[in-house]
């Protein structure tokens, strides 16, 4: 029996939304998110690993604010591969193509079921918190929240901000080049999918609908 007092799950989720693909928190701080390549830095000869080493090294001394470096290991979802070969063979009239189809999409499934296949995925996550206005009642902090303004104002507030995070997202982004990383950032429906992943890590799926 649930308590009446139970919160929803809701209310443990610090995010408000995911704006222009910037996630605005409950506090009023915002968060981009990065996602980067990886290097195959065994391959890499002594001196190459060296360079990768201090152009890194470098990157992370020219920062005056503090970043989230985030792998996501998952298990490989075959489904969609699965989907795709099973109208194939729908599609197939000669039975020999239609045997062969079939002991492939048997093989592709106890393959990776045995082998225990995982992706990962390299993430930067560049945060910005708005300038305190003030300390209130117990020393907490008095922070601009988007939700309490006007709209114009919030408006206001929420570009303001978002300049001085990409400022930082520039900074990242060029460090990271330097060391022969690639990074992008994601957009709102990708950053909703990545944060829908991390709070339903039983659930492959992405969400059907997303609210813009």
């Amino acid at each position: 029996m649930t308590p009446t007092n139970a919160k929803p799950s809701q209310d443990f989720v610090p995010i408000k939304e995911v704006r222009d693909g910037i996630v605005v928190l409950k506090d009023s701080g915002l968060r981009a998110i990065l996602i980067a390549s990886s290097l195959n830095f065994a391959l890499k000869s002594a001196d190459e690993q060296t360079a990768i080493l201090s152009q890194f090294q470098n990157f992370l001394n020219s920062l005056d604010f503090s970043i989230q470096i985030f792998i996501e290991s998952r298990q490989l979802d075959i489904r969609p591969y699965v989907a795709l070969l099973e109208s194939k063979y729908k599609e197939q009239t000669a039975e020999l193509l239609k045997i062969q189809t079939r002991e492939y999409i048997d093989f592709v499934k106890s393959f990776v079921e045995s082998a225990n296949i995982m992706t990962k995925n390299f993430f930067i996550v560049v945060p910005y918190a708005p300038p305190v206005l003030g300390v209130g009642k117990g020393g907490i902090p008095i922070l601009p929240t988007f939700g309490k303004q006007t709209k114009a104002q919030a408006s206001a507030t929420f570009e303001e901000s978002r300049t001085q995070l990409e400022q930082r997202i520039a900074v990242v982004e060029q460090g990271l080049v330097r060391t022969g990383v690639r990074v992008a950032t994601l957009g709102t429906e990708e950053a909703i999918e990545l944060y829908y992943k991390l709070f339903n890590p039983g659930e492959l799926e992405k969400p059907l609908s997303v609210e813009q």
